[in-house]
């Protein structure tokens, strides 16, 4: 395995290299928690919201992404939303 960089930019983004979200599977939508090691590394994991996705994707007559479904919220629902994500850490949901 090879070193790829990026380089971050002024709002604090940056991209995911293809290859890497290509080999692990990252996808649009995706949740992902950032954990910052002892030795100042940073683990960077997908996390699962629910176990059963696929099952509760046929209760709705569409598809909604993680974003719309945030918007749809109050101010204070988005924000207990993230802080319950955020307090999640390296567990899987």
């Amino acid at each position: 395995m090879h070193k790829i960089y990026r380089i971050l930019g002024k709002r604090g983004r940056i991209t995911i290299p293809f290859e890497i979200r290509q080999r692990i599977g990252f996808r649009y939508n995706d949740v992902l928690s950032f954990i910052q090691q002892d030795d100042g590394s940073v683990v960077v994991r997908r996390e699962k919201l629910c176990d059963n996705c696929q099952y509760l994707e046929e209760d709705f007559e569409e598809n909604i992404t993680l974003e719309d479904f945030l918007d749809s919220l109050s101010e204070k629902e988005q924000r207990d939303a993230l802080i319950h994500l955020s307090l999640l850490g390296g567990r899987k949901i």
